[in-house]
């Protein structure tokens, strides 16, 4: 396992899935115009025959795998370590040169597909699919955007590198939040409003250079979509993301009925919650310790622990997924512990070009870190069953379906988290996890109906997004929790 500070696993040892038939051997893949002059050559390449199409694709597919390795690659490394300058510069540069000299080119390339598709139309199921993503993004494509997606890119990484810094000192050690974080499971409640209370005055302090970020990054994304012809970055997203299963409309009909169905059950949880803990007001605070005053769970203390668990449960799930785990693990494709200049939450991404997965995240010893490894893992495991499609593009889930591998992994885990627990402790855990599931709802709810309105009214000001973040939480996580002075940190 990748414990290494630095995120030091090296990533030439990986390998190829399988030998290059178009990218030549070293290709400098972080050069604009090497990468620009392998995709005019696909520009360029005579299709005369359903073969020749067939092996057009499949060179295609190999750039495409080849490319998005390299900036993956760079992007974990970046998120390892956000304050590292030289991988900083690193990222940067890909994203300032490679990835807009390419965007245009790709456009061409996605024309061209859909052009040869009209002449050669054999298997018209097996292309279904990549026929309709290639027509969404000829639709949104804009020459004059490809400047502002740099700028949005870029205006993420700075956000990244400002979150990755927020350490405080807690107890007597500089910590991360992550790390601070902790002791809100600690069934002393005045450590636990400390502890609070830090996490959210070092959030604060960095407030506006968020909001700063933040205010660019929405001023560039509704210029885009004005660009394409949207009226709204929401609506331009939902083409660009692909999302075709589900509507603006439906989404809103979900916040509707998670108001009506869920958020009742989530507030009885709470006041249930409240009533065990003889609380009175509940605060915030108070929401992530035992109720019953048992001691917080410790599933292990090492990163070393977590994956040796983690890979107890994989096996019994399905020794082959423990196979695949065990190799990650070897391989140094986890980058696990929380510490400073780590960017912040979790991740999986695949390494295109050797169909391997890698799994990011911020363990601190709490039982979150077992449901995010688990959930991961199942990001991983499918992204490995799917390693044998010869199409780079049907390598990936789309949106609608993307969670369902890694949450159903939490699920099929249930049963064998005696990995971690005894039997007390796995029933604790069950229960939280179910509760989880009702909280999360009226969360995505949130979220989601937050990011609607904001995007559905771009010219806002700050104190009308403040204000309106109230109102939409309180619509779906008031109710029960006291914020009573606290209105700075709930804004």
């Amino acid at each position: 396992m990748n414990t290494d500070a630095s995120c030091g696993v090296d990533f030439g040892k990986l390998g190829r899935y399988s030998p290059r038939r178009f990218v030549p051997e070293g290709a400098d893949l972080t050069r604009a115009e090497t990468v620009a002059e392998l995709y005019r050559t696909l520009l360029d390449q005579p299709i005369g025959s359903q073969e020749q199409f067939d092996n057009w694709m499949l060179d295609l597919s190999e750039l495409s795998a080849a490319l998005e390795q390299v900036g993956s690659i760079l992007y974990v490394r970046m998120t390892c370590q956000t304050d590292d300058k030289e991988r900083a510069e690193a990222y940067r540069h890909f994203m300032e040169t490679v990835v807009p000299a390419v965007r245009p080119l790709e456009d061409k390339v996605t024309r061209k597909y859909l052009e040869q598709r009209e002449r050669f139309a054999a298997e018209p199921k097996r292309y279904e699919v990549l026929d309709r993503n290639s027509r969404a993004d000829v639709q949104v494509f804009r020459d004059q955007n490809v400047p502002l997606q740099t700028q949005v890119e870029l205006l993420s990484q700075e956000f990244q590198t400002v979150a990755g810094a927020m350490t405080a000192e807690f107890e007597g050690q500089e910590r991360t939040l992550q790390q601070i974080g902790k002791f809100l499971y600690e069934t002393d409640r005045g450590l636990r409003e400390r502890a609070w209370r830090t996490i959210t005055d070092r959030r604060l302090r960095d407030r506006d250079k968020l909001e700063d970020l933040f205010d660019k990054m929405l001023a560039l994304r509704h210029q885009i979509a004005t660009n394409a012809g949207f009226a709204n970055y929401r609506d331009y997203k939902f083409v660009a993301g692909h999302r075709f299963d589900y509507t603006p409309e439906d989404c809103k009909r979900y916040h509707e009925t998670v108001a009506r169905l869920v958020v009742p059950a989530y507030r009885r949880l709470l006041e249930e919650r409240r009533n065990q803990m003889a609380l009175d007001p509940l605060r915030p605070w108070d929401t992530s310790v035992d109720p019953k005053g048992r001691p917080p769970l410790a599933p292990f203390e090492k990163s070393e622990e977590l994956v040796a668990g983690a890979r107890r449960i994989f096996d019994r799930v399905d020794p082959h997924l423990g196979g695949q785990f065990r190799m990650m693990a070897d391989l140094g494709l986890l980058d696990l512990e929380s510490r400073k200049g780590k960017a912040p939450g979790g991740y999986q991404t695949t390494l295109d070009e050797a169909r391997k997965p890698f799994i990011f995240m911020n363990a601190v010893g709490v039982h979150r870190d077992v449901e995010t490894l688990l959930h991961e893992g199942g990001h991983s495991f499918h992204s490995l069953a799917a390693a044998d499609e010869p199409l780079q593009s049907y390598r990936h889930a789309p949106l609608e379906f993307s969670e369902v591998a890694s949450m159903g992994m939490e699920l099929l885990a249930q049963p064998f988290l005696d990995a971690f627990y005894d039997e007390e402790g796995r029933k604790r855990v069950l229960f939280e996890q179910f509760e989880g599931i009702v909280y999360i709802l009226p969360w995505v709810a949130t979220v989601d109906a937050f990011q609607h309105w904001i995007y559905e009214n771009p010219t806002h000001s700050r104190q009308e997004r403040a204000d309106k973040w109230v109102e939409v939480f309180d619509r779906f996580m008031g109710g029960v929790v006291d914020w009573t002075g606290l209105d700075e940190v709930k804004r």
